[in-house]
């Protein structure tokens, strides 16, 4: 049986989607491929929707199975091997919950991450103290200092990828209640956070809007998403919406195509990129610190 892993690179969700592919246009079901393998017919369904690894010996007996020429055929060994390598993510395994490590792994292959946040500044903005005062309210449901300074690592380490050579763009659309809800006592903590906003939002890759009170309802009152696109053309859109013990993975048009148009009428009726930078220059000169 092919080896488990905590959580599928985007290269394996990859891979496994094109498998699934090569399978069809072969015109042979799941049974039969599985037949090939001389597996149950769950472990090719398993490594197509990329719930384990790709196990090479697997992959090059399927390949030869769907007509992939020689060349091909490589080309595609070489991606799987590259793909069931571990993210960097991996080494905080003690504290990343398995449904977080996909979200983790998306965000680093994307090119666009637009996302909407009612109630807390997006992980990838957050200061150090700002993430640990939210950390610590329990929203991720452990308490324990060591797995709440795990937490505040991951969350300065996901980061990282804002500053590389070829970052994403970064567009977020958060409720005003973000900027009014108070993580922590010390004051300090909300007027760093919102310097940091401000310089964000001086940045190319990085568009921030605030949907004030004053607009009324919209939307994407449900709760927090992030819309995934990417430079592979084999990989679709992806929507991650996260509820209190795990998240859902969207894909499908139908549900991709839902979400991009909540996003479009929640970023039309924001308040713009500049106006934003005014409204969080008023919240800052509040801070009385």
């Amino acid at each position: 049986m092919s080896e488990r892993r905590a959580a599928p690179t985007v290269g394996q969700v990859v891979l496994g989607k094109r498998l699934q592919e090569l399978r069809e246009a072969a015109g042979l079901s799941r049974d039969e491929a599985a037949r090939v393998l001389r597996v149950a017919s769950a472990t090719v369904r398993r490594m197509e929707t990329a719930e384990v690894a790709l196990k090479i010996p697997y992959v090059q007996v399927l390949l030869t199975t769907y007509g992939v020429c020689d060349d091909d055929a490589s080309a595609f060994v070489a991606l799987a091997e590259e793909a069931n390598r571990p993210g960097w993510w991996q080494r905080f395994h003690e504290v990343l919950p398995d449904w977080f490590s996909m979200h983790v792994s998306l965000e680093g292959a994307a090119r666009m991450i637009r996302s909407y946040e009612p109630h807390f500044v997006p992980g990838l903005l957050q200061t150090e103290e700002y993430a640990r005062a939210v950390l610590e309210a329990g929203t991720v449901g452990q308490s324990g200092p060591e797995a709440i300074e795990g937490h505040v690592s991951l969350r300065l380490a996901r980061q990282k990828l804002l500053s590389r050579e070829h970052p994403p763009h970064l567009w977020v659309v958060m409720d005003e209640t973000v900027l009014r809800r108070p993580v922590s006592i010390r004051g300090e903590v909300m007027r760093d956070q919102l310097d940091r906003l401000l310089e964000a939002a001086e940045s190319d890759h990085v568009t921030l809007q605030v949907a004030e009170y004053a607009q009324g309802p919209h939307p994407g009152t449900y709760a927090p998403f992030c819309l995934f696109r990417f430079a592979e053309p084999e990989l679709p859109d992806m929507v991650v919406s996260e509820y209190l013990t795990g998240a859902l993975y969207l894909d499908s048009r139908a549900e991709v195509a839902m979400h991009l148009e909540v996003l479009d009428h929640m970023t039309a009726r924001a308040a713009s990129a500049q106006e934003t930078k005014k409204i969080l220059r008023k919240y800052r000169e509040d801070c009385h610190v």
